[in-house]
């Protein structure tokens, strides 16, 4: 989104909300225009529109959303169907029926977000020898967890502008070097 693009939304969102806008100085605007096209520079002004007016419509707070109120309207109307933990799990559990001789074949069948929470193909053959009262409760526990855990971090991830993006990956992958 450019900053003229930005500048329009703004303007929405003071006709909206005149009250949050009052008291606003010519320095203050600059500052929030500025604001607003960093967070939003990755955002397509058709996306941004469409929350905001989503957020206009539902919402009943008197005063102007947040950029990440933006960010998550965005997020939910971009979001696509996800796997609950319950039925994450219940994929890995099939896979660990044929885990101990198949389980690279099984694990490539995995969707991504439930293969991230296994962590390798050769952790369902583990699962797949281990005994079934205990994949069924302490595993399948920890997993769902853990991919719960996976898929807060992954959401809250997508709402970061890209610069922010990057330097985290960029932290974390100087870490594995140096771990």
């Amino acid at each position: 989104m450019t900053r003229e693009d930005t500048v329009k939304i703004l303007a929405i969102l003071k006709a909206a909300y005149p009250h949050s806008f009052k008291d606003m100085t010519k320095l203050d605007a600059e500052a929030m225009v500025n604001l607003w096209a960093r967070m939003f520079a990755a955002e397509s002004p058709e996306e941004v529109g469409v929350a905001v007016d989503a957020l206009i419509a539902t919402r009943t707070a008197g005063y102007s959303p947040t950029p990440g109120e933006v960010k998550e309207q965005i997020r939910k109307l971009k979001q696509k169907e996800e796997l609950d933990e319950s039925a994450a799990w219940a994929l890995v559990s099939k896979a660990c029926s044929n885990g101990i001789y198949g389980y690279k074949e099984e694990f490539a069948k995995l969707p991504k977000a439930v293969q991230d929470a296994v962590g390798a193909p050769e952790q369902l053959r583990a699962w797949a020898m281990m005994d079934a009262d205990t994949v069924e409760s302490v595993v399948a526990s920890n997993f769902q967890r853990n991919y719960r855990t996976r898929q807060a971090r992954d959401r809250e991830m997508e709402k970061l502008p890209p610069n922010v993006q990057n330097f985290i990956s960029g932290l974390a992958d100087s870490m594995r070097l140096t771990g």
